[in-house]
């Protein structure tokens, strides 16, 4: 598909010679002569790069360029200023901001084709990259070797013969997003972007902005920031109905409508979405559209919890260890065969996530070399007093989720000593739904420090 280009000089002779000169090339060219069409199309059209003079009636271009930059658009979309008043202070300047080049007029034509094709070569490259530092995870593929897990691996490997759509349920903690990731980055779209929403907790209005963008805004929407890769859509039968609508119809479409846009955008967007809840409750309740399981289920995968496959438990208890010891630089220590085999039998009912917590308060915990049988049921003991004491089983659902989630926040908030960006990261809530919880919780972070 032929790169788009837009040519911002108010000079018409100007831009009007660039775009035939481009246009011949083979590019898609669109053309302004001030800020304000600039910013128009820059927000309906999305163009691969961006050809921008400096000295224009409405606004300069390093102002322009300033404000592309803040708003995280320039991954997007680079830029390469052209000017014939320019001085090196303004050329340092502009680079300064995150312009690939500065061109002097009178444009060499020569060099404008040469400095226009390697930026769109340089902006593929930052995409890519961008995709892959969106999400970083500590696991690339899937641990274990039980065979419900070799099974699953083999079955994503079928998956991704096709890039269709995929539905992945499982309880939580089980690695959904793992999975989500993993299905990524063994398909035919791997080199383009993963992006990742969590719909859980956000208003209708946010959820329709997170996805849809709102028009005339410097944010791209998700499914403009997913164009040839992936978007994973964790929760969707929390997603509101009217958005499931939406969602479906763009799907269907292959574009969107900015929330108060009039133009279509298209998209090429592969869409993996996960959920909780048994899928045949979720159709029963209304929590998921049957239009739009229809669509996600072309192939579904269903991740088991961690008791169904055990035997795993020693290879995740080692990884995890190394995992905290290497990055949070925690002094090693040894699980004995006693202590593997008790957490081997153990229910796990917050499946791999818990494994994960039960490794890292291990080792912080720990004073000795080897971790005994005794310390593990020391802790599974607390842990069962704790549910079993605030009797969250004889409250009504709504109660028992606010003192489960008040306990939990509070307990990440103690681990992290009260800073919330950092918890915000490690339970996967966006910052600013995680204060509007804590506020509704009427918890104090600064009151968490650990003690």
């Amino acid at each position: 598909m032929a790169a788009h280009i837009l040519v911002v000089d108010d000079e018409p002779d100007i831009h009007s010679l660039i775009k035939e000169i481009l246009e011949d090339e083979g590019y898609l060219v669109s053309v302004a002569a001030n800020g304000i069409t600039a910013r128009q199309i820059r927000s309906e059209q999305r163009p691969d790069l961006i050809l921008l003079d400096i000295w224009m009636p409405d606004i300069d271009g390093i102002s322009l360029l300033k404000e592309w930059r803040e708003g995280g658009l320039l991954i997007d979309s680079p830029v390469i200023m052209i000017s014939g008043h320019g001085t090196v202070e303004t050329a340092v300047e502009a680079t300064r901001l995150g312009a690939y080049d500065f061109i002097e007029k009178p444009v060499s034509i020569s060099k404008l084709l040469i400095t226009i094709g390697r930026a769109l070569e340089m902006a593929t490259l930052q995409r890519e990259n961008y995709g892959l530092r969106r999400n970083v995870q500590l696991v690339t593929e899937p641990l274990g070797h039980s065979r419900l897990m070799t099974e699953l691996r083999e079955q994503v490997k079928r998956i991704n013969q096709h890039n269709t759509s995929v539905l992945i349920s499982g309880e939580s903690g089980t690695g959904r997003s793992l999975f989500a990731h993993y299905i990524h980055q063994n398909s035919q779209n791997q080199t383009g972007p993963f992006v990742q929403v969590r719909v859980a907790g956000m208003s209708a209005e946010s959820q329709a902005l997170e996805l849809f963008g709102r028009q005339g805004s410097n944010t791209l929407a998700l499914l403009e920031q997913a164009e040839g890769g992936t978007l994973f859509i964790k929760d969707i039968a929390e997603m509101d109905d009217a958005i499931q609508a939406r969602l479906l119809s763009s799907l269907e479409n292959q574009s969107f409508l900015r929330n108060g846009g009039a133009e279509p955008i298209a998209i090429n967007v592969r869409v993996i979405a996960a959920t909780a809840y048994e899928l045949d409750e979720a159709l029963k309740t209304g929590r998921l559209r049957e239009d739009l399981y229809y669509y996600l289920n072309v192939v579904s995968l269903h991740i088991p919890p961690l008791h169904e496959h055990c035997e795993d438990v020693p290879e995740l208890l080692e990884f995890y260890t190394n995992i905290f010891v290497n990055q949070e630089n925690i002094p090693y220590r040894h699980f004995t065969v006693a202590a593997q085999n008790r957490l081997r039998n153990y229910s796990w009912p917050g499946n791999v996530r818990e494994l994960k917590t039960v490794v890292q308060r291990l080792l912080i915990f720990g004073d000795k070399n080897m971790i005994e049988l005794d310390e593990i049921e020391q802790l599974l003991k607390f842990g069962t007093e704790q549910m079993n004491n605030s009797s969250i089983y004889d409250l009504p659902l709504r109660k028992a989720r606010e003192q489960f989630e008040t306990a939990y926040l509070k307990h990440q908030l103690q681990d992290l000593g009260g800073n919330v960006s950092k918890v915000a990261s490690r339970i996967g809530l966006e910052r600013t739904h995680l204060y509007r919880k804590l506020r509704a919780l009427k918890i104090d972070p600064k009151k968490q420090k650990r003690l």
